[in-house]
């Protein structure tokens, strides 16, 4: 049975989803039914299940490398075998233990402004109806959240500060490719085969919803709508497990998203002030990567 031999390992709300989806429409590509499958970070993950919901949405991580090694049983001649779970990057201590469990896979990490990360990830845990808190508020709890066991996707900040781990996933990892939401979003189709030939595949395949994004941000007009869709229930954890979206269902959500989904609010100038300060010497960092970050905030 194939393992994967690349990796998108994160950041959280950066695109992974929408790389996935991209990827999954290759011939010489082979994505898993099921995205954020966390195989190697599901220990860890598990001891942090105190926040709302958390215990809910951590049914659908993968315990057992049988039960990993299931999703790729449908592998056939694909060039490229990956998987995307954006819990990878982190945490560097399981970075040797991917590498030797799946002979040192290309690595995929995307990045985007830290402050739009963090702003993104907060309105998604509101759209759930778990984030009761204002965005000012959340970044003040993220540190009484750590110790009283959140699930790290409350992590706001951590989850925006990029450097040290991209600088550990280059050092374990023999090859390591960086992308921006940005590019990803203004460039798509320039993009795209830039991880086309990354992962050695025929990069003159052109993608039917390139461009398009997904689990986008925001709040929808309707608390039903809200709760139907986006609060974790058992349920919807035992549906995603047995049912791939059809083109239909996808359909379906995205004519929720363009005619329901309403405009993120603009977060307050102060707030952003204080993320700035916060972020500051983090990016300047990610600058001398060569990294292009041209649209990204002044920081």
């Amino acid at each position: 049975m194939r393992k994967p031999n690349f990796i998108i390992m994160g950041f959280p709300k950066c695109g992974t989803t929408s790389l996935h989806h991209y990827l999954e429409e290759h011939p010489n590509i082979f994505m898993p039914n099921q995205k954020e499958l966390h195989y190697f970070t599901s220990k860890k993950l598990a001891k942090l299940n105190n926040g709302p919901g958390d215990k809910i949405v951590k049914q659908t991580q993968i315990k057992s490398f049988s039960k990993y090694l299931s999703f790729f049983k449908n592998v056939n001649d694909q060039i490229a075998v990956g998987e995307a779970s954006p819990s990878y990057i982190n945490y560097p201590e399981f970075f040797p233990e991917i590498k030797k469990t799946l002979n040192d896979p290309k690595v995929i990490i995307i990045i985007r402004d830290p402050i739009n990360r963090a702003y993104s990830n907060y309105m998604h845990l509101k759209r759930e109806s778990r984030e009761i808190l204002s965005f000012k508020e959340s970044l003040s709890a993220e540190e009484k959240r750590k110790k009283l066991g959140f699930s790290d996707f409350w992590y706001y900040k951590f989850n925006s500060t990029y450097f040290d781990k991209i600088k550990k996933a280059q050092n374990i990892f023999s090859k390591v490719l960086i992308l921006t939401l940005e590019d990803l979003n203004q460039n798509p189709k320039e993009t795209i085969k830039v991880v086309y030939s990354f992962l050695g595949v025929n990069q003159n395949h052109k993608i039917r919803n390139l461009g398009k994004r997904y689990n986008l941000g925001g709040n929808y007009s309707s608390n039903i709508i809200t709760r139907a869709l986006f609060k974790p229930s058992k349920t919807k954890n035992i549906l995603k497990k047995f049912f791939k979206p059809t083109s239909k269902i996808k359909l379906f959500l995205a004519f929720l998203s363009k005619h329901f989904l309403k405009p993120t609010k603009e977060i307050d100038l102060e707030t952003v002030s204080l993320l700035r300060k916060h972020f500051k010497n983090d990016v300047r960092k990610i600058q001398k990567m060569n990294i292009n970050i041209k649209n990204w905030r002044e920081y």
